[in-house]
Formats: structure tokens, sequence, C-alpha cells
């Protein structure tokens, strides 16, 4: 069965104790109104941030490695989604979630995906 709606956003989130100005990037996928997240395991400057597109604002190298590591990141959100569904999974978040950090890897039978 095909999700009604599906979104991937990336943000930044601050953790508790955190002093700077570095965020760490968060992954929020959104199936049918549910939503799961996960850390990108990456931080940037929230300064240096667009919220509305969920990326970086600046043109640095290190800005266009990030832009490409998350590029990364949504086709292994992709590809675990098409997973899902060449093994008529249902598509969640939540299962989405479990194929990408190798949770429930005997429920789905295959790898996981590594975000890092």
């Amino acid at each position: 069965m095909l999700e009604k709606s599906f979104g991937l956003l990336y943000y930044l989130k601050q953790t508790k104790n955190q002093k700077n100005e570095n965020r760490y990037i968060y992954l929020r996928i959104t199936v049918d109104g549910e939503r799961r997240e996960i850390s990108t395991k990456r931080q940037w400057i929230s300064d240096q941030w667009n919220a509305q597109l969920g990326r970086t604002t600046g043109i640095s190298e290190e800005a266009k490695e990030l832009h490409s590591y998350l590029d990364l990141v949504s086709v292994k959100v992709y590809r675990a989604k098409t997973k899902l569904l060449e093994d008529n999974k249902p598509v969640t978040a939540e299962n989405i979630k479990d194929v990408l950090i190798g949770k429930d890897e005997k429920k789905f039978h295959h790898g996981s995906i590594s975000t890092s």
C-alpha cells in the first residue's frame, strides 16, 4: 500500500547544556502524519542554517560537503522506502527508521543502511 504523504526535513536541534552555536542536524521522516527523527551525527552553526530549506546558507567547501552528505542520507531513505515496498512491508516512518538504523534486521531480512 502506498502512503498518502511522505516528507523529509533536516533541522537543527539544540541539546541540553550545549553552549556553543553549533547544533546537531536531525532528519525528520513523516509518513501519513507519523513522524520519526534520526540524528545525522553532524553539526552546523545555527545562524548559517535555513530552517525552511533544511540546508545551510553557506557556499563554503564545508557547506558543500554537508549538502552532499545530506543528499546521500536522503537517497538512503528513499532506498529504504523502496525496499519496504519491494518486500510488501508497510511504509511507515517507524519502519523506514528501523531500516536505516538496522533495527529489527530479522524482521525485515536485510542489512542496515548506515547514515554515518
